[in-house]
């Protein structure tokens, strides 16, 4: 017969209800402790991320060009313009080819351009033969100043003779003084005229001069203008004046098309005489200065440079910077050619430096992923960093000398300090 224990019941239903507070608050500090935990660092490929060790030494700073084309230098190119209104009648030679200066490229008409040439010889002829008739007529007329100036001389001289026989005469008593003061003012008289005689042929000796000046320079208008003609009459036969090859025109003239004085014809480059015209971003072209050193990547091989030119205007953000070419050009180098260019803007020595980060600006702050030793995870470390290159930058803190940091773009994990390397 069994016997009832309430004692015993309650006893086991008091530790039943402690086994489960016990439980719950396991359960809660188990959760808390959960909660409080950091996430697992994200896994990331090794073979995927762009590793560099930072290094000290000496370094080029430098900024590129990836836009540019070789264009002819100012020196390269000659355009022909029309010297006249004209009308083509015919083609010769069509743009890519090969000329030389006697080249004729096209010819001219302009029936009016004869009218006006035989104009222009006539009035020379005329001009030459009135000068020819003033310079005879003014040369006699000085010949008769002269004739009238040696019959005064000729009489002041024998005068002047009489005057000195007279005063030695006068002074022995054989002459009256009376007969001595005749001679004597006859001689003043004509040395007066002999003076005014000679003035008088000075004169017209410079009067002279200035009418044949005149004369003459109305021949030389005459035969300017001649010239003038004569040079628009072989511009007709349009030439090419130098050697290189016959670039084609924003506006290329057609046969019977009639063209005014001005109209560009034609235009010859000399494809040996090329420039790279790089277009550097506004922000990297403040420190670019005239002279510095430059390299062209011409994609089948690369050629030594220097800047001549900075264009000060902006134009999309970048600035066009014209770099001379200072050795032979590649084969296939030929005008519009699309390069690539470098400009050496300073050398830097004993310098902390590290690959350049896909990420990041010179003279800031970077945060990168600094690699463990073991290299099996990295650690986001702030970098301080100053001038940039074309591939590497200035460290300046955060990273010592053999810190491996990675330079991939790692926006993916901004939100974690840690990552771990497979």
């Amino acid at each position: 017969m069994d016997i009832s224990r309430p004692d015993i019941k309650k006893k086991k239903q008091r530790q039943l209800i402690v086994w489960v507070g016990l439980g719950v608050l396991v359960l809660a500090a188990a959760g808390y402790a959960v909660s409080r935990l950091k996430p697992a660092a994200p896994t990331v490929d090794a073979s995927a991320v762009w590793p560099d060790t930072v290094k000290r030494g000496d370094f080029t700073r430098n900024v590129r060009g990836s836009t540019g084309l070789l264009v002819p230098r100012e020196d390269a190119i000659r355009l022909i313009p029309a010297l006249t209104d004209a009308t083509v009648v015919h083609i010769r030679v069509l743009p890519g080819a090969i000329v030389k200066p006697d080249t004729i490229l096209m010819d001219l008409s302009a029936p009016e351009l004869d009218q006006k040439l035989l104009d222009a010889k006539l009035a020379v002829k005329g001009a030459e033969a009135d000068y020819r008739s003033l310079q005879a007529t003014l040369q006699s007329t000085l010949m008769d100043k002269k004739t009238a100036a040696a019959a005064v001389n000729a009489d002041y001289t024998q005068d002047q003779l009489q005057a000195q026989t007279d005063k030695a005469l006068f002074d022995l008593g054989v002459i009256s003084g009376l007969t001595y003061q005749k001679s004597k003012g006859t001689a003043d008289q004509l040395n007066t005229q002999h003076n005014l005689s000679q003035e008088q042929l000075s004169v017209n000796e410079k009067a002279i001069e200035v009418q044949l000046g005149s004369a003459r320079a109305k021949v030389e208008q005459a035969q300017a203008l001649l010239a003038l003609y004569e040079k628009q009459n072989d511009a007709l036969e349009v030439k090419a004046g130098i050697s290189g090859e016959l670039a084609p025109l924003a506006l290329p003239v057609q046969v019977g098309q009639h063209v005014l004085a001005g109209t560009s014809l034609a235009e010859v480059i000399q494809p040996d005489k090329l420039k790279a015209a790089l277009q550097i971003a506004e922000t990297q072209a403040h420190d670019i200065a005239i002279g510095q050193q430059a390299s062209v990547d011409t994609h089948n091989g690369v050629v030594a440079g220097h800047v001549m030119r900075i264009d000060p205007s902006v134009v999309n953000g970048t600035r066009t910077v014209d770099v001379v070419l200072d050795g032979p050009l590649p084969a296939g180098a030929v005008p519009n050619l699309s390069v690539d260019g470098t400009i050496d803007l300073e050398n830097l020595k004993d310098v902390l430096y590290v690959g350049r980060p896909a990420l990041g600006n010179e003279n800031s702050t970077l945060s990168l992923f600094k690699e463990d030793p073991d290299r099996k995870g990295a650690t986001r470390v702030p970098v301080k960093v100053g001038r940039a290159s074309v591939q590497v930058i200035q460290v300046l803190e955060g990273l010592k000398e053999g810190d491996v940091v990675i330079l991939s773009d790692m926006s993916h994990y901004d939100g974690v300090d840690r990552i771990r390397l497979q």
